[in-house]
């Protein structure tokens, strides 16, 4: 190497480093305990990525309950004492949720900004999604989704069940699969008219392969959802891009419109699209994207988890069987296989505390959700008993898995039990406690304050009515009793129910009804 090499070389490398350290945040005085990393940019998200739940107990052992971390371009505060949980949601002054919200659906569907003051819509998508997912639209909602399973779950699968001979699948791919169509039926309705067309069977079938192949552009696209997130452009992703193209193009306005049975939600979301927005038809397409996945990515993983810890305990399926059995008896409803479905409306649903408490518990083990506020100004956040300054365009975040797997909270965080939320009475529990004091937020898989997942009911009613048909309709067993839980897949983590790892075989044959 040359003299003028090595002194380039060397040059070079100071000026990288000079960079780097002013480049540096450096801690003022009243902020949090800080966390710069080594890495230009990335900082600390490679320790955050490769195992949140222990990267931040490392970090609150090391500096308390709250901390700042650099994490790709973006400062961090985290909160970990949920007595403090509170501040993040009085702080609606300072801290601003929809920010990153609206950053996250633009960067990752394709459409235009949809925050109002941008410009391309006036349309106020919390609003909307609240009145077409709560409320009376949730009646309609829970018995469209119910008349979906069984016919998903039992119409078009006859001929596999026909000869009463057991059935092996992947527990998460029959979950999936079950989950996908009916929740697409669901909300995006049907293209066959079942009561005029003589040629209905066929046209299930090719209503049924064309929702399965949305399904497949779905899961290839959705393998690349963490990247989008975390500012990756999607067009490094060949074949994510292109399924993700095919599923707007699936759901133009022009498609929807041959579609009978819209739900609510989609009808007025069209409508809101068409005369407050300036998005293009694909645009407009890629929001309606935003609303699959959202419907999907979280509930699939939920539904799988649940299942298999039912699966599992052999005394949460006891308990969960003979629950069922009683609200069913108490309907005067008979499950069949002759097209009549039974009716469970919403008020029986509700009246399921044992199930409840299973599918709470399921997302209480596998949830890793993050709750985001983004600063609009300088100020300083009051806490239950200090203050810290937080900069304008940082990030005040919670982690609820800290609290989630709190052995103070939850004795034994780890293992399932399927009647943690239920009280001595059978009841919903709501009385959970930390160093002697009461808990206001004890779970939150869903989010919290007014940010909190508006489609959170719909999708614990649509987990439940699966439960429960698969329950009355079903033996169901796992092929190896012994098989051990599988791990959470982290990467994942900060979008809500982690996904397993591997799949786990599960066999089931139709009961006699």
């Amino acid at each position: 190497m040359s003299l003028a090499s090595w002194i380039w070389g060397t040059a070079i490398i100071l000026c990288c480093a000079f960079c780097f350290l002013l480049g540096r945040r450096r801690r003022r005085q009243g902020e949090p305990p800080l966390e710069n990393g080594f890495l230009p940019y990335l900082g600390c998200a490679l320790q955050f990525g490769a195992n949140p739940l222990e990267f931040l107990r490392e970090k609150k052992k090391k500096h308390g309950h709250i901390f700042t971390c650099h994490v790709a371009g973006k400062y961090i505060h985290f909160l970990t004492d949920p007595f403090s949980y509170h501040a993040l949601m009085r702080q609606g002054k300072y801290l601003d949720w929809k920010k990153f919200h609206f950053a996250t659906s633009a960067k990752a569907f394709g459409h235009g900004s949809i925050d109002p003051a941008e410009g391309n819509t006036t349309e106020n998508f919390h609003q909307t999604f609240i009145r077409t997912l709560q409320g009376n639209a949730l009646d309609a909602l829970i018995e469209a989704m119910m008349e979906n399973l069984q016919y998903v779950m039992l119409q078009s699968r006859t001929p596999k069940l026909q000869s009463n001979t057991w059935v092996t699948e992947g527990l998460y791919t029959f979950c999936c699969q079950v989950m996908f169509e009916s929740g697409f039926l669901t909300l995006f309705g049907k293209e066959f008219n079942s009561n005029n067309d003589k040629n209905i069977s066929s046209k299930q079938e090719t209503e049924r392969a064309h929702i399965l192949n949305a399904l497949e552009n779905f899961k290839e696209f959705d393998k690349i959802f963490p990247a989008l997130v975390a500012g990756l452009p999607i067009h490094l992703f060949k074949s994510a891009h292109s399924a993700r193209e095919k599923l707007g193009e699936a759901l133009l306005h022009k498609n929807l419109l041959k579609r009978d049975n819209l739900s609510e939600l989609v009808t007025l979301r069209m409508f809101l699209n068409d005369t407050l927005s300036t998005f293009d038809d694909m645009e407009k397409a890629k929001t309606h994207v935003a609303v699959l996945w959202a419907s999907q990515a979280n509930t699939i993983p939920a539904t799988f988890w649940a299942l298999f810890y039912l699966l599992k305990s052999p005394e949460a399926m006891r308990a969960a069987t003979k629950e069922v059995q009683h609200i069913l008896e108490s309907a005067k409803e008979n499950i069949s296989l002759d097209g009549k479905h039974i009716s469970l409306n919403r008020k029986q649903l509700d009246n399921m505390p044992i199930l409840d408490s299973i599918i709470k518990e399921a997302m209480r083990l596998s949830s890793a959700s993050m709750t985001f506020r983004v600063a609009k100004e300088d100020f300083t956040l009051h806490l239950e008993n200090d203050f810290y300054n937080i900069r304008k365009d940082d990030v005040v975040a919670l982690y609820p898995q800290l609290l989630h797997f709190d052995p103070e909270i939850y004795a034994d965080p780890l293992t399932f039990k399927y009647d943690r939320f239920l009280n001595e009475n059978g009841e919903e529990k709501t009385d959970f406690y930390r160093s002697g004091r009461k808990l206001k937020y004890y779970y939150m898989p869903f989010g919290t304050g007014i940010a909190k997942c508006p489609g959170r009911l719909f999708a614990v009613h649509e987990i439940k009515q699966f439960l429960t048909l698969m329950l009355l309709c079903f033996e169901i067993e796992l092929v190896d009793n012994n098989v051990k839980c599988p791990s959470l897949d982290q990467s994942r983590a900060g979008l809500g129910i982690l996904q397993p790892s591997n799949d786990i075989d599960f066999r089931y044959r139709l009961k006699c009804l």
